[in-house]
């Protein structure tokens, strides 16, 4: 079954050799979106909160191009710079999840593409 790549213009174009995620039977991987405004290409403005806001909307257009939508998320990796805005990301992830909650992983790293201080990816299991 050969991968098939996903593309939504309502997120940002990939910034290097990759593709926004990839399909393969039923599973779609989704790579690490960062605070990118679509249109502009350019860092969002503004703290943690909005960054974590702009880049689970990006997540949530490539998501929306596979054919699926958060509810289909079955992972998800949250990437910050400062790991002690953590509760800031953890109640942005609220508005945009459900219970059942996907499984998912925090990591603090020490920096991101552009400057950012916040990326997120996913892996999202379709019907």
């Amino acid at each position: 079954m050969p991968r098939q790549p996903i593309h939504s213009d309502a997120a940002p174009a990939a910034i290097g050799p990759y593709s926004q995620a990839v399909r393969h039977g039923n599973t779609v991987y989704l790579s690490g979106q960062i605070p990118l405004d679509p249109a502009t290409g350019q860092l969002v403005e503004g703290d943690i909160t909005a960054q974590a806001r702009r880049a689970f909307d990006n997540l949530r257009a490539v998501c929306a191009a596979a054919g699926g939508s958060f509810a289909n998320v079955v992972r998800v990796g949250l990437y910050l710079t400062d790991l002690g805005e953590f509760a800031a990301v953890n109640a942005v992830m609220a508005e945009y999840f459900e219970a059942p909650y996907p499984a998912r992983s925090t990591i603090q790293v020490s920096a991101l593409p552009r400057s950012a201080q916040f990326e997120v990816d996913a892996v999202m299991v379709l019907d």
